[in-house]
């Protein structure tokens, strides 16, 4: 009997992991449109990071949110975290948002607008998950502060373009 609780967390991880990946996975699909051609002709702010930054940072931060979720499920279940799975599923749904704006759409205006929505809806999602538990609440900390670097350099390249 032991052993199926074990179990359960390991794949109830599994899921999580699965969800945030494939959130990923979709973004970059839409960055992938754009990214060699398009992207590389904008004027950027001297402050872009190279591109081969960027997959090793979202892998990371797509790693911490899906623990993050994890932890959150654990402590009670979806039915018991209805409010910050839902919050958690929002931010999600904003991230793979913005990709779609910005590279697949091309549209860097709209792209910032929906990146300060992410923003506020990260941070709501950290805050929530904080009062549950706070190592939850704590991994969702640099996902934050990179999206909220990244809405710093969507406003300049939005100047600049």
């Amino acid at each position: 009997m032991s052993a199926l609780p074990g179990r359960r967390d390991s794949l109830g991880f599994i899921g999580f992991l699965a969800l945030c990946l494939g959130v990923s996975a979709l973004g970059a699909a839409a960055t992938a449109t754009s990214v060699g051609s398009w992207y590389r002709t904008l004027a950027k702010p001297a402050f872009n990071p190279p591109d081969w930054v960027f997959a090793p940072v979202w892998s990371a931060l797509f790693f911490m949110m899906a623990f993050s979720a994890w932890r959150i499920w654990r402590r009670g279940g979806l039915r018991h975290a209805r409010a910050e799975m839902a919050l958690f599923a929002l931010q999600l749904t904003l991230n793979l948002g913005w990709s779609l704006l910005f590279f697949g759409m091309r549209s860097i205006g709209a792209a910032l607008v929906e990146i300060l929505v992410l923003l506020l809806a990260i941070i709501a999602t950290s805050a929530v998950f904080w009062r549950r538990d706070r190592v939850a609440g704590m991994l969702l900390l640099p996902y934050a502060a990179w999206v909220g670097f990244a809405a710093v350099l969507n406003a300049a390249i939005w100047r600049l373009n």
